[in-house]
């Protein structure tokens, strides 16, 4: 073994516990407030000096010194609104919130890239960003921009757990990888009145239904006849009423409305609102549309995916290099390769047995071995990077 994979190997364990540790206390959005603490006591004990965002939770850590660009290594540490229906030991213990995205993983990672570069100075800075509240739109990569944390940044990396993917692979592509994501909701309005008498009304359920299924495809219909790639528009949230026997005068629903065109992304408000008005146009209801436009695609720069892709072969073997399909998932991580080149990798997590489960899945989990490899890929990239930088004049 080398010095990196010697490291990995005597960290894994303490690794592991803290990633099943965070696995146990998951933390929502702009929540992560015991989350946050743990890293930065961690990062404390090691003898770094972690600064905690203005926003409370999340924070960055520089390890090296060095006057050239800066490194970012860039984790997640926020939880999802759900419940964990995992068995292990570990699983949630907070209800309904858990970490079934990986980002415990991704958090686990980048620390543990902090800790070796505390104990192996790099040959410059790299900045360990943590970031909060990346399940919320437009994602706390916001607050970590606006307060100037990639002001000196030369380039950043980060990785994402894909169920998909066998442990011991990691997906690489040029171009975007992920699709912008934006946040849709509408809210009918109507007189109300009894269930015995719907034609005395407006039958506000039956509406909501009409455009719940309608919606997406007239919308998809637009954006085609505007010669514009694909959307999917999927809801995730549908709210009305609460008495059998009363026809509700509110109604509400809340969904994702994504695309993989950075073009289309810029065009939907417009095609949006189009389209509500031409299925409610003559309902007789009333309506309020919210479109919050969240995260543009995640756009993999050339030069560093190339970089990591040699750093992954020659560290865990070309074997561990795979391709990857762009997703239609959004991830705020597109907010830092708008400002600086960068690369969001693909992390294999699946352990090779059972069936292979999806991101935001019930029982979610990952092969921990994947948390080593993980540590070893980004510090690979950080040395080749940094070994790159003193070469050139």
């Amino acid at each position: 073994m080398n010095g990196l994979s010697d490291f990995a190997a005597a960290r894994s364990q303490e690794l592991i516990s803290f990633r099943r540790d965070l696995h146990a206390h998951p933390e929502l959005s702009s929540q992560e407030t015991r989350t946050t603490a743990a890293i930065v006591r961690r990062l404390q004990v090691a003898g770094l000096e972690p600064k905690v965002l203005n926003c409370g939770t999340g924070l960055v850590c520089d390890v090296g010194t060095g006057d050239g660009p800066v490194l970012a290594l860039r984790a997640d540490i926020d939880a999802l609104a759900m419940d964990d229906e995992c068995h292990t030991p570990y699983r949630s213990h907070i209800e309904g919130v858990a970490h079934a995205c990986g980002h415990d993983v991704h958090t686990t990672i980048v620390l543990g890239a902090g800790l070796y570069f505390a104990d192996h100075p790099p040959r410059g800075r790299v900045r360990l960003i943590f970031e909060p509240a990346e399940e919320s739109v437009p994602g706390g990569a916001v607050d970590v921009i606006d307060e100037g944390h990639l002001d000196d940044v030369g380039v950043v990396f980060g990785v994402h757990c894909d169920p998909k993917k066998q442990v011991g692979t990691i997906g690489l592509r040029t171009g975007p990888v992920s699709s912008a994501s934006d946040v849709v909701r509408v809210t009918l309005h109507g007189p109300g009145g009894h269930t015995a008498r719907p034609e005395a009304t407006v039958d506000l359920v039956t509406v909501m239904s009409e455009l719940a299924l309608k919606l997406p495809q007239v919308l998809t219909e637009r954006v085609e006849r505007a010669d514009k790639g694909p959307i999917r528009l999927v809801w995730g949230a549908v709210a009305s009423g609460d008495a059998p026997n009363v026809i509700p005068a509110k109604a509400v629903l809340t969904g994702t409305l994504r695309t993989p065109d950075r073009v289309v992304w810029e065009a939907l408000g417009r095609l949006l609102n189009e389209s509500v008005e031409q299925i409610l146009g003559e309902s007789g209801v009333e309506w309020d549309l919210f479109h919050r436009q969240g995260v543009p695609p995640v756009d993999n720069h050339v030069e560093p995916t190339a970089l990591w892709a040699e750093a992954i072969a020659e560290e865990l073997g070309q074997e561990a290099v795979v391709p990857t399909d762009q997703s239609w998932g959004g991830d705020s991580f597109a907010w830092y390769t708008d400002r600086v080149p960068g690369t969001y990798a693909r992390l294999g997590v699946h352990n090779g047995q059972g069936p292979t489960l999806d991101l935001h899945a019930s029982t979610f989990d990952v092969d921990e071995r994947a948390i080593g490899l993980g540590l070893r890929a980004m510090v690979a990239v950080t040395r080749k990077w940094f070994a790159q930088q003193q070469r050139q004049p």
